[in-house]
């Protein structure tokens, strides 16, 4: 069992960005809750203002597999995705540590 960390790029749609932080800062606060989690984390693109990559650790494969598999996952993640033009999910385990 490794540890494991979800990702996503996001593009806001013009003029949503206000709106898209604070979905998925709500969507966040749902994750935050859900055993195997830790801090999710958003950032923005210093260059471009509109993109943004969002992270979080996880215990291990099998809890983020267990969270995206949830009955409320795509409800949650569809009130985030309609503030956004494009979004690219990734998963990520841990291989190196310095």
């Amino acid at each position: 069992m490794s540890e494991a960390y979800s990702s996503g790029d996001w593009l806001a749609k013009e003029d949503e960005e206000e709106a898209f932080v604070e979905a998925w800062t709500e969507f966040a606060r749902w994750l935050s809750t859900v055993p195997g989690a830790g801090t999710a984390r958003l950032t923005r693109d210093l260059s471009e203002p509109r993109r943004y990559r969002s992270f979080a650790p996880w215990e291990s494969a099998e809890a983020m597999s267990a969270w995206k598999n949830s009955p409320e996952f795509p409800e949650r993640m569809a009130a985030v995705r309609q503030h956004v033009a494009e979004f690219a999910p990734s998963e990520f385990e841990l291989v190196a540590e310095v």
